[in-house]
């Protein structure tokens, strides 16, 4: 759909891919598997899997970033009320951290609720994508089976749906090491699966290369932000390893409440009181300045209008139909917005060739952010 490629990613074969171990001297082949998204018959879920390892999701996900802190106060109790609701509408899929606040305490609080009070039908079919974050330390086997049993506590689950590792410094390889460990504890039934987080090209290549078996790698990915439609999604197709990708909608940038506005006076457009707004509007300064989002918006306001949608369902139809995509995520403010319906509506809007290539014809004017900021992930590692 973009022809974004490096063409020096090509110097990698189509048949297998040779990469030297870090653990040994000789190089190791990589036999890439071909490459498809699993989708369910209504197409709302897909499955993201690795040799034996597989977890179907709903492929629009329930981000949980928003109750870290930072997005308004959140209340207990309307919160898991919130994530019932969108269970009950098909969104059953969340996202979240041991570093998001309350997110995994919350998560265990709904999931007994859910035991209790719906079907077996629904508690099937939830799941529970949760991440860790740990500090620079030495991963030894201890740590890593300590901090994964805090999680599976706080969520109280027997085994996570999916550990989504992430890693501060590369320069340290005990990530390596670390994901050794998680892939013992799969084995022993405590985590089903086992995924990244902002990893780049070149560390989820030597990851692979080490036989772990990772089914997804979580990444920023929005209509302004291609970058994994770059390397990344080439060695997805490669491999078979799905993206799950957040700031989709850019922290609500990408919606009609930012359009036509003009955040270059002050007090004259709305707030940019989140977290995410704030992170959000540093991107759209880089990819090509606020002149250039409204044109996006207005653009992608006509889309919306011709298929009866909003702004945001177009954001999320566009990146979940780029190569790898599995799911793309949708922040929840649980308890104070909700935003189901728009959500739901994903699932049936259909891009045709004119809508795409009217969005093109915006996002190809602004600047490539892999030459900008770098690859996948390299916006938290930058000196």
């Amino acid at each position: 759909m973009v022809e974004l490629l490096n063409n020096s990613f090509h110097q990698f074969s189509l048949n297998s891919i040779k990469i030297k171990s870090f653990r040994a001297n000789e190089a190791r082949t990589l036999t890439p598997r071909p490459f498809q998204c699993l989708l369910t018959e209504d197409k709302q879920r897909a499955i993201v899997k690795n040799g034996k390892d597989s977890l179907d999701i709903c492929r629009v996900v329930n981000g949980m970033w928003q109750t870290s802190g930072g997005w308004g106060r959140i209340e207990r109790d309307n919160a898991v009320d919130a994530m019932l609701q969108y269970a009950d509408a098909g969104l059953n899929t969340f996202d979240l951290a041991d570093i998001y606040g309350p997110a995994e305490d919350l998560y265990g609080i709904f999931i007994n609720r859910v035991r209790r009070e719906r079907p077996p039908e629904l508690l099937e079919t939830v799941r529970g994508l949760t991440k860790w974050v740990p500090p620079p330390v030495k991963m030894t086997r201890s740590f890593v089976s300590e901090s994964i049993d805090v999680s599976r506590r706080r969520m109280d689950v027997a085994a996570l749906d999916m550990l989504q590792f992430h890693w501060w410094d590369y320069s340290n390889p005990g990530y390596l090491d670390a994901l050794k460990h998680l892939t013992d504890l799969k084995g022993e039934g405590k985590i089903k699966t086992i995924a990244l987080t902002n990893f780049d090209t070149e560390r989820l290549r030597i990851i692979l290369e080490n036989g772990i078996p990772v089914v997804s790698n979580q990444v920023q990915h929005s209509i302004v932000d291609m970058r994994p439609q770059q390397k990344m999604a080439e060695l997805c197709q490669l491999t078979g390893v799905k993206l799950i990708t957040y700031g989709t909608v850019m922290g609500g940038l990408l919606s009609e409440k930012f359009l036509d506005t003009n955040l270059t006076i002050p007090f004259a457009g709305p707030a940019l009181n989140t977290p995410s707004l704030q992170k959000y509007k540093r991107m759209v300064d880089a990819w090509g300045g606020w002149s250039l989002f409204q044109e996006l918006l207005r653009t992608l306001k006509t889309v919306a209008n011709k298929h009866g949608v909003s702004i945001p369902t177009v954001a999320v139809r566009f990146i979940l139909d780029q190569p790898a995509v599995a799911g793309s995520m949708i922040g929840v403010r649980l308890g104070l917005s909700q935003h189901i319906k728009d959500a739901n509506a994903v699932f049936s809007l259909v891009l045709d060739v004119e809508d795409i290539s009217n969005i093109l014809q915006v996002t190809n004017k602004g600047r490539d952010l892999q030459k900008v900021i770098g690859d996948c992930g390299d916006e938290y590692r930058r000196a």
